[in-house]
């Protein structure tokens, strides 16, 4: 399944949604464009998302765009992965947990009470 959503990296932290709109437009109808800021700044943290309404437009600007300098930095442009919803940390779970999920309630592996004798 080809993808129709890239990622664009390494950018300065001044470029505007105006200016990637007007940059990868050329390649063809952008449907959605997102410069992700800092929740807390609202400054740029950097790197945009852009989904193109065909795969073939996100594949041209990939091969045409990725390395092309903006400002004084190299962009760094490919086709968005899939976001898996974790960010890399593990999933919450109830209780104390520790790190690969479990819950700490007071009961050790084999099901028993921890302490209480």
């Amino acid at each position: 399944m080809s993808q129709s959503k890239i990622y664009v990296g390494n950018l300065p932290f001044s470029t505007s949604s105006d200016e990637l709109q007007d940059l990868f437009g050329e390649f063809g109808s952008i449907t959605q464009l997102n410069v992700i800021k800092d929740h807390a700044t609202g400054r740029s943290k950097g790197f945009a998302f852009i989904t193109f309404e065909t795969a073939a437009s996100a594949e041209k600007s990939v091969a045409e765009m990725n390395g092309k300098k903006l400002g004084d930095r190299e962009m760094k442009v490919s086709i968005a992965r899939e976001n898996t919803g974790g960010g890399g940390r593990p999933p919450r779970t109830g209780g104390y947990g520790d790190r690969n999920g479990g819950g700490g309630y007071g009961r050790d592996d084999r099901g028993g009470d921890r302490g209480r004798r």
